[in-house]
């Protein structure tokens, strides 16, 4: 097994346009963890980083880690890609009630174009909000100890520099998408999320290394860990699959259909999207709140704070809604029954048409019903562990799943360069299943 996946990997190099696309991906994601460390000016970043650290609490612990550490210590890259998420979020939703979005959703790449348009000026606004009140916020926290000149000016360069960093993230996450391998803005969050994982880690062990964890808690942290990397593996690569049977077609000379196949359908349609989502949502009141020092402002960051009853409430609705509405934008169950009549294929025991979209809307809802059980369980259950049982680890489930499924998808799209070009998988059993597979 470790002599194939070696092999596999030597594979990659072989293939040119591959290889272009690996190192380029690579290259790309080392701008931006040398980025992550570049300090806003006129901010004094050491001081800052120790303050938000003791102070910061977990909702400052959380959305750190989705943005590398840049935001702890408030470095050009302190938003992250979080204003591009949202921005993205808020128009996937107008394009349900807005009727112009809606047919520029229909018209191809032209309409996918400028929706993209109209994404990136969502980014730069709502990066532009966040960056002014974290501008005030830094001047009114313990009487402006942490910034050297106050005043407009420095409000104007700080929502300058970090909206400038937010756009530049957004055309990085953009050009890996284009001219790398897989995602671009998932491969940003992934990274920020991998490169704090050592240091996590070897905090860990130097906590049991001065007796401060005891080994029982090791093995249970250790475990449960292994268990829910598998269970996100096992339960991203499954599917129910619907059978569909295609009727034989005479066509001039030559007789076309009369084959079996199946439509699947992933227990988890939607991937990462609804964790991220769902986080962006609550983090955006709660990073302004965190850094306004009104005591009600201050109120309702604690409220949304990861781990308090009402994070954890939305959090669970969130997820479960954008798996609903994620689902329901990429599958549509009537141009599935109509494509399926239109070339003579149809469900055992099922009509055409009405029938079949009524069918496959039904199996898709139970199916999307438990894949949003999954996540929310995935999600939750490792934040109780940590801000209810005090686990001095951050293993996040929403960590964990965007790490995993960014790896699965991935790793699957190199494998189809791979077996396109007749090299061997990394799997000797089959092709990985990634959520694009």
């Amino acid at each position: 097994m470790f002599e194939r996946l070696l092999t596999s990997f030597q594979n990659i190099f072989k293939i040119p346009e591959l290889r272009t696309r690996v190192l380029f991906t690579l290259t790309m994601l080392a701008v931006y963890r040398v980025g992550a460390h570049i300090p806003t000016p006129g901010i004094n970043g050491e001081s800052l980083s120790k303050f938000l650290q003791e102070q910061g609490g977990a909702l400052l612990g959380f959305l750190d880690i989705f943005s590398g550490g840049s935001l702890s210590r408030l470095t050009i890259f302190a938003l992250g890609i979080m204003p591009y998420i949202s921005a993205s979020i808020i128009l996937q939703l107008l394009t349900v009630v807005i009727p112009h979005l809606s047919k520029l959703a229909k018209e191809g790449e032209r309409g996918r174009k400028k929706i993209i348009q109209y994404t990136r000026y969502g980014t730069i606004v709502i990066a532009l909000i966040q960056g002014f009140g974290i501008a005030v916020g830094l001047e009114q926290m313990k009487g402006g100890e942490f910034i050297l000149t106050g005043g407009w000016p420095f409000r104007f360069m700080t929502v300058i520099t970090l909206t400038a960093g937010t756009a530049f993230l957004m055309w990085l996450g953009e050009q890996i998408t284009e001219r790398g391998i897989g995602n671009g803005i998932s491969l940003i969050i992934f990274s920020g999320i991998v490169a704090r994982l050592p240091s996590a880690v070897a905090q860990t062990f130097d906590l049991y290394r001065v007796g401060q964890l005891s080994f029982v808690l090791l093995v249970m942290l250790t475990a449960v860990m292994v268990g829910v990397v598998a269970a996100i593996v096992f339960l991203e690569s499954g599917r129910r699959k619907i059978p569909v049977q295609y009727a034989k077609r005479v066509v001039g000379r030559r007789v076309y259909g009369g084959q079996s196949t199946h439509i699947p359908l992933k227990i988890n349609t939607a991937g990462v999207i609804p964790p991220i989502f769902a986080s962006s949502i609550i983090a955006f009141p709660a990073t302004i709140a965190g850094f306004i020092q009104y005591p009600w402002v201050k109120s309702i960051g604690e409220q949304l704070a990861p781990g308090s009853v009402l994070y954890t409430l939305l959090y669970v609705g969130l997820i479960v809604f954008f798996c609903f509405f994620y689902t329901a934008v990429v599958l549509n169950p009537v141009d599935m029954a109509e494509n399926m009549k239109k070339y003579g294929g149809f469900i055992p025991g099922i009509r055409p048409g009405q029938r079949t979209s009524d069918y496959v809307y039904n199996v898709l809802t139970r199916v999307t019903f438990v894949g949003a059980v999954y996540l929310a369980v995935v999600c939750v259950i490792p934040e109780f562990l940590i801000y209810k049982l005090n686990v001095p680890f951050y293993f996040g489930g929403t960590s964990l799943l965007i790490v995993i499924g960014v790896g699965l998808d991935t790793a699957q799209q190199i494998e189809s360069h791979m077996l396109m070009r007749n090299y061997e998988g990394f799997l000797e059993t089959g092709a990985l299943k990634g959520r694009s597979g």
